[in-house]
């Protein structure tokens, strides 16, 4: 198939720059993919919505304060923190990246000074410290996604408020530097009422540049994912297995959470640590998730093409469609979906 299959038309004013002032009012889409009805509702109300045999698995990820602020001379530039690389040294992508050559040095907030100690490609450098990376942290802000449009002046009136509501409610394990969306809109009552009725099971994707990276070529088998780091516990793997053997229904938050389970599932023996390259397109045979929470994603990406494999290209541009029309909020600060 061809990227431009998943092309569609978006207003700019649907582009959530703020989350809903409290996280379960969020509008919520339910999709039936057997009969092909698109229903509206709240996302506080998304208990009536799920079956008794249904349970859920999340992505328990914790966002990093990613995003950094310096200069180059008199330069303003911005970074995005990709990954350490040791105590004091860290790999970023860099905005402009045509700024840090070798040899330069860079200007944060907070008196913090590095040297560019080597540069790759698509705007990658490395940043050299003389201060711990937990210094570097107290500097970051939450690393928002470019369409959002915090720029430095914006971004630092709102710097407390997005590194909480840029959070999910249940994240435990720092190194991401992208939210799992589809979970922003649980609050901790949500959570233990589902965790009590259905019950919850947790795993982990570190959130990489490979979740954002854009489809470069036309051909969607031509297209290569990054990788990203994936744990899936033991007993956690057992459960989840006991549960759809026992004809329970496993309910994905998020793409991110699919990614980990079908990659976990195409495994012989999967080890509790490992990673994933895997792009979900439309003939993909999904083993494990039977249904999905996700919020709207940008056309032509790997993110939409996952949700078209797995509810249909035509049924996901006719919900798309509908909900351009009826004024939801797109992207990772927007409304969400479920897909049954």
């Amino acid at each position: 198939m061809k990227r431009s299959d998943f092309s569609f038309e978006l207003p700019r004013d649907r582009i959530a720059r703020f989350p809903a002032e409290h996280r379960q009012n969020s509008r919520l889409m339910v999709v039936d993919r057997d009969s092909g009805s698109i229903r509206h509702s709240r996302f506080s109300r998304l208990g009536e919505w799920l079956d008794p045999e249904d349970f859920l698995v999340i992505n328990n990820t914790r966002v990093m304060p990613a995003r950094l602020f310096g200069t180059v001379g008199a330069r303003r530039v911005e970074m995005l923190w990709v990954r350490s690389l040791g105590e004091r040294e860290i790999e970023v992508l860099a905005r402009p990246a045509r700024a840090l050559k070798p040899g330069r040095r860079v200007d944060l907030e907070g008196g913090l000074a590095a040297e560019v100690s080597g540069e790759g490609d698509r705007g990658r450098r490395r940043l050299r410290f003389d201060v711990t990376l937990d210094r570097v942290k107290a500097a970051g802000y939450a690393p928002l996604p470019p369409y959002i449009k915090r720029e430095k002046s914006e971004a630092a009136e709102w710097r407390d408020y997005d590194l909480k509501r840029y959070q999910t409610v249940y994240s435990r394990h720092e190194g991401s530097i992208a939210a799992p969306t589809a979970g922003l809109h649980f609050t901790p009552g949500m959570v233990e009422e589902i965790r009590n009725r259905h019950g919850i099971e947790e795993i982990t994707l570190t959130v990489g540049p490979a979740t954002f990276q854009p489809i470069e070529v036309e051909n969607l088998a031509d297209h290569r994912m990054g990788r990203e780091d994936i744990h899936i516990p033991r007993e956690t793997g057992e459960r989840i297995m006991n549960l759809r053997k026992g004809g329970r229904r496993l309910v994905a938050v998020g793409t991110t959470s699919v990614r980990s389970l079908e990659t976990w599932a195409g495994l012989d023996a999967p080890p509790e640590s490992f990673s994933s390259e895997l792009f979900i397109r439309p003939g993909f045979t999904f083993r494990l998730v039977d249904r999905l929470i996700t919020n709207f994603h940008l056309p032509e990406s790997s993110l939409f093409v996952l949700v078209c494999a797995f509810a249909g290209r035509e049924l996901m541009q006719r919900a798309y469609g509908e909900a351009i029309a009826k004024g939801y909020r797109f992207f990772s600060y927007g409304d969400a979906m479920l897909i049954r």
